[in-house]
């Protein structure tokens, strides 16, 4: 059976470019617009849309799939951020600062 919405393998931290890490550890911190240190739904897309990504709505689905752990509806800063955007660098490898320009 073929499942198309399974979890993506984790990407190795090595094979990520540092500061484009950092430019999108930045980018979802400063969406945290209520600074709970949490991320929720509507702060996810917002992440995305700045990222001018074609399908934010799928994009955040797809984070909370891959970084929620806890299933509470909330991207924690502190424990999940990493995995979002480990999540976001497979989306668009490469492309970080081009789309933020």
């Amino acid at each position: 059976m073929v499942h198309f919405f399974n979890k993506r393998a984790e990407t190795k931290t090595k094979d990520i470019p540092k500061e484009d890490y950092d430019e999108l550890m930045k980018l979802f911190k400063r969406c945290d617009v209520n600074n709970d240190g949490k991320l929720s739904w509507e702060e996810v897309k917002a992440g995305f849309r700045r990222l001018q990504s074609r399908f934010p709505l799928y994009r955040t689905h797809r984070a909370f799939q891959m970084a929620d752990e806890n299933h509470d509806g909330f991207i924690n800063v502190n424990d999940e951020l990493d995995k979002l955007v480990t999540y976001a660098l497979e989306c668009y490898p490469g492309k970080i600062k081009l789309r933020l320009l």
